[in-house]
């Protein structure tokens, strides 16, 4: 962490590389600031400066409203590293608590004592020492930063507002609010500038922010290219570039919710702006880290940067998945082909066996398929698609198993050998389709598709390295951002705008 003069001065260039990794408490106030707070910078004597902002709302500080402490990207830096056990486990014990910050009734330290496999003493005190916080005091933090963005940016009524940020009761809610912020929740939505004032039901509307450098539209033309018809829909330039898409939540209980979502990137400012459809607002909490990692809003380009110096394309963000079980079985059916072809092949599965959506707009009218509809199909019914039989009983067996690889996904990128594991196990799925779901549904940073074609190339073309060995020697100095380097490498051989056919996956069956 910054010592408390050169955070200062961070502060004072309102440097965009420290938003989320640094807050400023202002005793003079008892407010708290995201350090590109467009408020005059306050006195040296009167700053505290806190690595969370769960620190700085434990020392009593209340989130400032205009610069908006929820909507700032997370500490990446630490999440994707290598760490000792105790700093691993703690981490991996914030990504639990963030996972259970949307569900009603308490997250007790037991139960996530008992998923990390350790004694709740333990827990309490590693991360007490990594997060400067207790798990509960995080959790409240995080429960309570996104109500007041659900109040600020959403017309949710507050009832609503309680359930979506995990609280049992609005009596509940409204007391842990006011012992926190010093005010009432009607209150704060009457003072949030440009605070929503339409019906209830209309669509919710959340901004979100990232740090700079950000290749947008690098990320887009990626996603565009691999866009499933009916499904995605991606505008790469124009006034208001955005993406659109359907969206189906399983619910960890049974049950799902379908719905749509939209993204859309103002010119000049380091946010993304998510609307979601009316449903999917009790479930806003996940769909905002979906959103962040499915856009990677959390990296920190410069360590990234710093890790890959020579390879073009400074900003880069690694493409995640809104659903991973489709982007799963578009790794299959990226098998040996173009992405054309599997984005032909995908469209064609999404027309026979996807359901109907109504939408804002007519290009994103579908759902993808579930697990539980691909699981039931014949092998004849795929063939008649033209999925070749080998990827035709990859994508049975994956439908067949997803109950048991979904939570390997949903727990995050910190131990992703369980997942490729299980993957390779599946028939018809071998070490580059594995790496290749879990670099981009597992968000894991450091994959590295083995004997990728398009990567061998780009290696031979910058570096005059030939063959796997070699660049599996060269892709370790880019350790643990080789997601990335693979990525830009991508990237490199694609003459703009167009992309390269980046999922031609070494024609090695996999």
């Amino acid at each position: 962490m910054l010592d408390a003069d050169a955070a200062y001065l961070a502060l004072k260039a309102r440097d965009l590389r420290f938003d989320g990794r640094l807050f400023v408490g202002v005793t003079s106030t008892g407010i708290y600031c995201r350090p590109v707070c467009r408020v005059r910078t306050p006195k040296r004597d009167n700053c505290r400066f806190f690595g969370s902002a769960a620190q700085a709302e434990a020392c009593g500080f209340r989130p400032c409203l205009k610069c908006r402490p929820e909507i700032a990207p997370a500490d990446g830096r630490l999440a994707w590293s290598v760490m000792d056990a105790s700093r691993t486990l703690a981490h991996q014990a914030a990504h639990w608590l963030d996972r259970h910050a949307s569900a009603g009734g308490e997250a007790h330290v037991e139960a996530l004592a008992a998923a990390l496999g350790i004694t709740d003493r333990h827990v309490r005190r590693i991360f007490k020492a990594e997060h400067g916080v207790t798990p509960l005091q995080y959790l409240q933090t995080r429960r309570l930063l996104l109500a007041k963005q659900l109040l600020t940016d959403s017309a949710l009524p507050i009832t609503q507002v309680a359930l979506a940020c995990g609280f049992g009761s609005v009596r509940r809610f409204n007391a842990a609010f006011v012992e926190r912020y010093g005010l009432n929740p009607g209150s704060l939505r009457k003072q949030a500038a440009g605070a929503a004032t339409s019906a209830s039901d209309m669509p919710v509307c959340l901004q979100l922010a990232y740090r700079e450098p950000f290749e947008g539209a690098a990320l887009r033309r990626f996603l565009a290219q691999r866009a499933i018809t009916g499904v995605e829909s991606v505008e790469v330039d124009g006034p208001l570039p955005h993406i659109r898409r359907s969206v189906r939540l399983t619910h960890e209980h049974g049950g799902e919710t379908h719905g749509w979502l939209q993204v859309s990137f103002p010119p000049g400012r380091s946010v993304v702006r998510v609307e979601l459809a009316p449903q999917l607002a009790l479930h806003s909490a996940r769909l905002i880290r979906l959103v962040r990692r499915w856009l990677d809003l959390d990296a920190v380009p410069e360590a990234i940067d710093e890790s890959l110096a020579g390879l073009p394309g400074a900003g880069t963000r690694l493409p995640g998945a809104v659903d991973p079980f489709e982007l799963a079985v578009r790794a299959v059916l990226g098998q040996q082909v173009t992405v054309a072809a599997a984005r032909t092949f995908a469209t064609r599965l999404v027309n026979a066996f996807g359901e109907p959506l109504a939408t804002p707009w007519p290009e994103v009218s579908r759902l993808f398929p579930s697990p539980a509809v691909l699981a039931a199909l014949a092998p004849e019914q795929l063939g008649e698609l033209g999925i070749v039989r080998q990827r035709g009983a990859a994508i049975l067996a994956l439908a067949a198993q997803w109950d048991s690889l979904a939570p390997l996904i949903d727990h995050g990128p910190a131990a992703p050998a369980a997942l490729l594991a299980h993957l390779e196990a599946l028939p018809g799925i071998g070490p580059w389709t594995a790496h290749y779901i879990a670099m981009r549904a597992l968000a894991w940073p450091d994959a590295f598709p083995p004997r990728d074609v398009a990567v061998l190339k780009a290696i031979e073309q910058r570096y005059g390295l030939h063959g796997p060995r070699e660049a599996e020697r060269l892709a370790q100095r880019w350790s643990p951002w080789r997601s990335y380097a693979v990525i830009r490498l991508w990237g490199s051989l694609a003459p703009a705008p167009r992309s390269a056919e980046t999922e031609r996956s070494a024609c090695i069956p996999s």
